[in-house]
């Protein structure tokens, strides 16, 4: 899909620097800090304003904001997600707006899930996984379960990932289709 307002310089470099800032404490120090979000969150508010006019630009926002905050809060409510994750798909989406914000999240699941697996294959730890998700659906079936730990999963931890990773390289992998 090729989104022409893209090209316009703020939303390409803005959504880049936030992505691989986020991504990058993630790596080393396993959070995304809050003021990166905040920042970002306002700067892509002004440039959708300043770009699109005070309604159109804020409803964009709006709709960004609240897409990528639907698609992963629930998954943060099951225990899969820190909370950080689901406050960068949101500045992402105020910054890309709520359609390229489902294609942002599709290419990230796709990674992370790619590479949870493989971390979970080289754990050795593919039993305990089956375990959990077979929890996991049973406990959604018969709603017994909210916001969960990790210590009440059947196999335990298989491991996490720092996913700002995969939501950067997912954003990246979007705005390089839609930059014509």
């Amino acid at each position: 899909m090729i989104i022409s307002h893209f090209s316009v310089q703020p939303i390409p470099l803005g959504v880049t620097l936030s992505v691989i800032l986020a991504a990058s404490t993630d790596l080393t120090a396993r959070r995304v800090p809050n003021r990166l979000i905040a920042a970002g969150l306002v700067a892509s508010l002004a440039a959708q304003l300043w770009l699109d006019g005070a309604q159109s630009g804020g409803l964009h926002w709006l709709a960004g904001v609240l897409t990528g905050f639907a698609l992963l809060f629930p998954v943060y409510l099951l225990g899969g997600m820190a909370a950080g994750d689901v406050k960068l798909l949101m500045l992402v989406g105020g910054w890309l707006g709520a359609d390229a914000t489902l294609d942002v999240a599709l290419f990230a699941g796709l990674i992370g899930g790619g590479w949870a697996l493989a971390l979970v294959i080289a754990r050795r730890r593919v039993r305990a996984l089956c375990a959990n998700v077979a929890w996991l659906l049973g406990s959604m079936l018969h709603s017994t379960r909210g916001r969960g730990s990790l210590e009440h999963l059947p196999g335990g931890s298989v491991g996490t990932i720092p996913y700002a990773g995969a939501i950067a390289a997912g954003t990246l992998i979007v705005l390089s289709h839609s930059i014509p």
